[in-house]
């Protein structure tokens, strides 16, 4: 099986195994956390920076990465892409992603295939004729760049390579103003353009502070916000710190201790001995460390 078909293959199933179907998929760090369980974030990084995928082999923890960006199908394009090599498991690959490979390039088709599959593109076009409009609606549906929209479009069968090339050279803020749509796609770069925490280590952050052991400085630190914002946050979702103020027993409330010293006069020297001399003698240091290193 070459690149493409595997890749597409991979997409096909990842749809039926989550229950995707064909439509178009809304929020993508969502889909992939709540599908997978893989924490997401969208970082503030340098602008060649588009995503990484990193795992954790002692703890099994899988983490993926994306930078914030302007172009906001890039950025579902490079989650999609990175969401493959977690699920191929590509962990030693050390090409950057624009690179030819045969594991890039079966990333980018399970990249195209998720976010564009053939059989929702054809259910959405039906038998119409197709034109530059065809191609805008598509990229405002399916949330994909011009040049994966082609693509998909000449896989289907709708278009010829010439004009599968001649549409991917269009920018998607082409496509928005011409047809009418750039106030969304205005949006949509506002939107990709912001940091955002991994929904389940915030969940597990919120929980700590509930549990009072995690400080709202905590929380405001991974959200990017101030400690007031957070704190404001915190009450309107009406989350407060647990009491955890210690409750101290009173002496008359502990258990009588019977402490049997008799051991004591076999190691104490006694004055009567001549030449012995009386000392107290504290426990030895390797005997304390032992004590508190070990349970017996």
């Amino acid at each position: 099986m070459d690149a493409e078909a595997e890749g597409r293959a991979a997409a096909q199933r990842f749809r039926r195994e989550h229950h995707l179907g064909q439509q178009p998929l809304g929020d993508l760090v969502t889909v992939i956390e709540q599908t997978t369980g893989i924490d997401v974030a969208v970082l503030g990084v340098g602008p060649d920076e588009h995503g990484l995928a990193m795992r954790d082999p002692d703890r099994d923890v899988v983490f993926i990465g994306v930078a914030r960006t302007k172009h906001p199908m890039r950025q579902r394009s490079t989650l999609a892409h990175e969401l493959a090599h977690v699920l191929f498991e590509d962990w030693t690959v050390t090409e950057g992603w624009s690179e030819p490979s045969p594991r890039e390039d079966r990333c980018r088709a399970f990249a195209r295939h998720l976010l564009v599959p053939l059989e929702g593109l054809r259910e959405f076009l039906g038998d119409r004729q197709v034109t530059l409009a065809s191609l805008s609606a598509v990229v405002q549906r399916f949330l994909v760049s011009p040049a994966i929209a082609a693509i998909a479009f000449e896989q289907a069968g709708y278009i010829d390579r010439p004009t599968s090339e001649q549409w991917a050279e269009f920018y998607t803020p082409q496509l928005a103003a011409r047809f009418g749509w750039i106030d969304q796609y205005r949006a949509l770069q506002a939107e990709s353009d912001k940091r955002r925490t991994p929904q389940q280590l915030l969940a597990r952050a919120i929980n700590g502070y509930a549990l009072g052991v995690l400080s709202a400085q905590a929380i405001a630190t991974l959200c990017g916000v101030t400690l007031e914002e957070a704190e404001a946050d915190l009450r309107e979702a009406g989350v407060y710190p647990t009491d955890s103020a210690v409750t101290w027993a009173n002496a008359s409330d502990l258990p009588d201790v019977n402490v049997d010293l008799s051991g004591l006069d076999d190691d104490t020297p006694h004055d009567d001995k001549p030449g012995a001399t009386a000392r107290l003698q504290g426990p030895r240091r390797d005997d304390g460390d032992r004590a508190c290193g070990r349970r017996r």
